[in-house]
């Protein structure tokens, strides 16, 4: 009996050896065994959040120090109500200090969610106050937000800043990477006082741009002066510097405010100037000439037998006017902007030089400049499916092609930087954080045509708006350049009522400074770009010119000799 009363007592005291081995063996796992890494988990996310720390992105200037986009403070405000106790009296003072009611504020309180969010973009007075509270359990942290000190000014130049700190359109999104700096990922802790763990961040680089603010406002004021006298649908204006390549503004109407991206419609947001593609028209015959000129296939003395009427595979061309001058100057080809002069001088430079003098001038080819979402136009070439023997000549005066007005920009500076095309840009230099600076290397992309033609067909411009009275003349100075009025297409055609209307135009023709690009959409109190783009060339560039401090030609000139 004793013996069996003995065995059970071992047994039982065996089992609870085991059990005591056990737990010990479960206390020791869940301390240091991996188990321990999972609960640790569990009790950091109850008392603490990730937070993605978006470092002040770089501040943005025109070529003067002008500050065209900075940062400001908001606050993001919320709640962790586990660790609120006087829910009635924190209601009532937040409810003071945000403007939240007071009962959606006590029904945040008393829900599970271990954090609630009251306000992700709160103004930096808000956050301040609220701060000032110092109550438990109430969160304030502040986070950097995009500011446009010029709202509307340049805004498809500049882009905007979405709340997840990236850049979209412009330079915003071109130059996102460098602008953004980088970011860092932190442990936010839930419980008041306790400190916060995360990496270290890098603030943005600065971008100083070619644009001028002064220029800049000139050009936006110009353009929305035009469309109002023309009553345009809208349009478009480019300043550039022919021999380096910088813009110096850049405009487009309708416009927004990347302040108040989120609403406004998506539509405003395209860059006109780089993002949409039209048919030129006439001023493509200012390349028409310069590749007859350079292919030798005419002189600047040359002329020709203009009649009312050619065929072209097919296809009948007409003159503006429905009618033949006779014989026509190259000079006077231009003034009159004469589509069958045009015309005949692609067809005696023959489709395979044509196309590669189109080609040289960068039609139909993206010009690379630093901006969010450059489209590239488009040029049919013989050898294509859809190319037609028709091509050749309409081609000629900008008609079954597309371009964009950066496009054509660069194409036209070619002509006023002695046959050089330089890349069109918006960048001057790169500021880093240590103080580095990285200048922009204008460097020249390709010869378009000789100097000697340059210099022949740019005297020509000036000498065919000189005997045309041209409302583009500037006076005091000695202006080249081309109007143009372009047909839209629409399915089966032409629109029969509606035209872009554009002048394209450079000056000092001696010593240009500066290239102008008037464009306007669909204008209704004239049809042709000589009453409707080319004055406002002529406004634009009678206030340049003292904007560059440029002197008159008589003044320039003597200062030469």
């Amino acid at each position: 009996m004793q013996e069996s009363l003995n065995r059970r007592l071992s047994f039982i005291g065996a089992i609870l050896i085991t059990l005591m081995l056990l737990s010990i063996y479960r206390l020791v796992s869940l301390q240091f065994g991996v188990d321990a890494r999972y609960f640790a988990e569990q009790a950091q996310k109850e008392h603490s959040y990730r937070v993605t720390i978006h470092p002040p992105r770089g501040e943005i200037y025109d070529r003067n120090g002008v500050l065209l986009a900075t940062n400001s403070i908001k606050y993001e405000i919320g709640i962790s109500p586990a660790l609120i106790y006087d829910r009635q009296g924190t209601a009532e003072a937040l409810s003071a200090v945000t403007g939240i009611p007071k009962e959606k504020l006590l029904d945040d309180m008393s829900g599970s969610a271990l954090y609630v969010m009251l306000a992700s973009r709160a103004s930096a007075s808000m956050g301040q106050d609220v701060l000032a509270l110092g109550l438990n359990g109430v969160s304030v942290a502040p986070i950097n937000e995009r500011f446009y000190p010029h709202g509307t000014l340049a805004a498809h130049t500049l882009g905007f800043v979405n709340y997840d700190n990236v850049g979209f359109y412009g330079i915003e999104g071109f130059y996102n990477d460098i602008l953004s700096g980088k970011i860092s990922v932190s442990s936010q802790s839930r419980i008041p006082y306790e400190a916060s763990i995360g990496g270290g961040w890098e603030r943005g680089s600065n971008l100083y741009l070619t644009l001028d603010s002064e220029i800049q406002y000139l050009a936006e004021n110009t353009l929305a002066q035009a469309i109002h006298d023309t009553n345009a649908e809208g349009g478009t204006v480019i300043v550039l510097d022919p021999k380096t390549g910088e813009v110096l503004a850049m405009a487009n109407l309708p416009t927004y405010d990347p302040n108040l991206f989120y609403a406004q419609p998506a539509e405003l947001f395209d860059n006109a100037a780089i993002s949409k593609q039209y048919e030129p028209g006439s001023v493509v015959k200012v390349l028409t000439m310069a590749i007859a000129l350079d292919d030798d296939a005419v002189q600047p003395e040359s002329t020709y037998e203009d009649t009312d009427v050619l065929e072209v595979g097919g296809i009948k061309i007409y003159n503006w006017d429905r009618q033949g001058h006779g014989v026509t100057s190259m000079t006077d080809l231009l003034g009159m902007s004469l589509n069958i002069g045009a015309a005949k001088l692609s067809i005696a430079v023959g489709p395979l030089d044509f196309y590669e003098g189109l080609d040289a001038f960068g039609l139909g080819k993206l010009t690379y400049i630093d901006l969010q979402s450059e489209v590239k136009g488009s040029v049919r070439r013989p050898g294509q499916s859809n190319w037609y023997e028709s091509d050749l000549a309409t081609n000629a005066f900008g008609q079954g092609m597309a371009v964009t007005p950066i496009q054509l920009m660069a194409a036209i500076s070619a002509v006023a930087n002695n046959g050089v095309i330089m890349p069109p840009h918006v960048v001057a230099s790169q500021v880093n954080t240590d103080g580095t600076e990285m200048a922009f290397d204008a460097k020249p992309l390709s010869r378009a045509i000789s100097e000697q033609t340059a210099r022949d067909l740019s005297a020509m411009l000036a000498e065919a708006l000189a005997r045309e009275a041209s409302k583009a003349l500037v006076p005091g100075y000695t202006v080249a350049g081309k109007t143009g009025t372009a047909e839209i297409p629409i399915p089966g055609g032409y629109d029969p009522e509606a035209t872009i209307t554009s002048f394209v135009g450079f000056g000092p023709v001696d010593d240009p400074r500066f290239v102008v690009l008037i464009k306007l959409d669909r204008p209704t109190t004239s049809q042709w770009g000589a009453d409707t783009a080319a004055p406002a060339f002529s406004t634009l560039v009678r206030r340049l010119v003292v904007l560059m401090e440029i002197p008159p030609d008589d003044v320039r000139l003597a200062l030469k000799q």
